[in-house]
């Protein structure tokens, strides 16, 4: 009981309702608005990472202490504020549970990649969240599409194996709500939100019952993890005029941030290769999205082309207990672009 208290999350509060059957939404792709604010083509591939011991298990810096709590086969794991899973059973055996999983909770996957090991849900929507107030127990089920929390939620799932044989799921939230435009309320636009950590961690939860724990087991494992200390800040510098990020940590914990910071925020890896701390990506510039008709043309429908993605590299360098991010070309050369000053605040403001 004391280690359920530890947590704030109201674990019922959650029924989803994917969106797919109503208009998709989009998340806009400039990278000025807000630092969720962006998008990536879905491209494809087999990831290297996973030849290369892509999910090798991270050792902490000094002052950066790892919170360990195991169940079985199964643990829930912490270091800063980033919270991930632990299973010591092969990535190509949770593939399935955990698609189950995400079905079973009312979501639509929009991408389902095993080779890349990543999934990710449709926005859906919170339904728990409506008021439950006697008009609307009334008419809720015969005009349910008539109520709106004004927000919508997406998850990405990411599998990564470690050299042990076993497996590491990271699951990141990105969020958007509606807002009103005027002051007289008669119009509206979707914006982007904060990612909610604790919604994530009560989705882990869920899915380590998933995976053969039972309710208290979960619950006792996950509020053991819940208090954390704050994760060293990120600051922006540059090198050898490029801009780069830098962050007081080792390697294994810049890695797995700088990876966790590129799912929160939209970006969509193509393809990771650990060995070389590099992960690859696609990017659509906010001018090009904006010369193909923009952002709130598109908001509610598919219609269209999109602008062509311009392919990049994240490296990841650490030193001792320091790491460089840096932005370069698909060639592997160091971009000092609009693009890469743009992309690098994204990420620092992820990563602090």
């Amino acid at each position: 009981m004391a280690l359920s208290a530890c947590s704030t999350f109201e674990s019922d509060k959650i029924d989803y309702k994917s969106a797919t059957k109503a208009p998709t939404l989009e998340v806009p792709p400039d990278l000025n608005q807000l630092t969720r604010d962006t998008r990536y083509a879905v491209p494809g591939g087999v990831v290297s990472a996973n030849a290369l011991q892509a999910g090798q298990a991270a050792q902490a810096p000094t002052g950066a202490q790892t919170v360990v709590n195991t169940v079985g086969d199964v643990r829930i794991e912490r270091s800063g504020g980033e919270r991930w899973l632990v299973i010591q059973r092969p990535a190509d055996k949770l593939w399935d549970p955990v698609r189950e999983f995400w079905l079973e909770n009312g979501f639509v996957l929009v991408q389902d990649d095993a080779k890349l090991g990543i999934m990710e849900t449709d926005w859906a929507e919170n339904r728990a969240k409506l008021p439950q107030d006697v008009i609307r127990s009334a008419l809720g089920k015969v005009f349910d599409s008539l109520y709106s929390t004004g927000e919508r939620d997406k998850f990405r799932t990411r599998l990564e194996r470690r050299a042990d044989g076993g497996t590491e799921i990271y699951v990141t939230h990105r969020g958007m709500q509606e807002v009103y435009t005027t002051k007289e309320k008669d119009g509206t636009v979707w914006q982007p939100r904060a990612a909610d950590h604790e919604l994530e961690t009560e989705f882990m939860r869920r899915m380590m019952v998933k995976l053969g724990l039972s309710q208290e087991q979960s619950k006792a494992a996950a509020a053991s993890v819940q208090a954390a200390p704050p994760a060293p800040s990120a600051r922006l510098d540059t090198l050898n005029n490029a801009p780069v990020v830098l962050l007081d940590e080792g390697f294994d914990r810049a890695w797995r941030r700088v990876g966790l910071a590129l799912d929160r925020t939209g970006f969509t890896v193509e393809d990771r290769d650990r060995s070389r701390g590099i992960y690859y990506v696609r990017y659509v510039s906010p001018e090009a999205q904006k010369a193909s008709g923009g952002f709130l043309n598109k908001l509610f429908s598919k219609s269209g082309e999109a602008s062509a993605p311009v392919k990049y590299q994240i490296q990841v360098r650490g030193e001792g207990e320091r790491s460089t991010i840096s932005v370069l070309t698909s060639a592997g050369v160091p971009e000092t672009s609009t693009n890469a000053q743009r992309i690098t605040r994204v990420l620092t403001d992820d990563l602090k």
